[in-house]
């Protein structure tokens, strides 16, 4: 097997490890950096559980190889809050519209919603929806996800 080092920064911190050129990035997140808030559901790139920022943009993590991220900033679900522990508006909105019930794709709609909201901040419903399509939810039927959003909007944009 092949190996190759690889650097990347996580969550502002940068993270350096030798690794298989077939590890994925969400394995690389989890076994090498301990970070096991990026969740994988189906490892095909269709739940959505598994993504994170990669250079600012919502990518599934399942899809990527860890060497092809070499010198870009990653960003988990870890790294959404604050330095402090408390909650980004996202998160606070999720928690606030019950927007989760069982969690596990909740870590893959914060960092997707942050960066929807990020590109438009203040979605339509239409919008909302279709920017969280990749994202998939057994649990709450939605509509307290959708709900989240625009809370969060409204949160970090008030003038909207």
């Amino acid at each position: 097997m092949r190996e190759t080092p690889v650097e990347i920064t996580v969550n502002g911190q940068p993270a350096r490890h030798v690794v298989e050129t077939r590890l994925t990035l969400a394995d690389f997140l989890r076994e090498k950096c301990g970070l096991t808030g990026t969740h994988l559901g189906c490892e095909h790139g269709a739940c959505g559980a598994c993504t994170v920022l990669l250079d600012g943009q919502a990518v599934r993590s399942c899809l990527i190889f860890a060497v092809q991220a070499e010198g870009q900033e990653v960003t988990t679900v870890e790294g959404v809050g604050g330095e402090d522990g408390s909650l980004s508006p996202v998160q606070a909105a999720l928690r606030e519209c019950h927007g989760l019930q069982c969690g596990f794709c909740t870590p893959g709609f914060v960092t997707s919603i942050t960066a929807l909201l990020r590109d438009n901040p203040s979605p339509t419903d239409e919008e909302i929806r279709e920017g969280l399509s990749g994202n998939f939810c057994r649990c709450t039927g939605y509509q307290g996800i959708v709900n989240a959003v625009k809370r969060a909007a409204e949160v970090d944009n008030p003038t909207a």
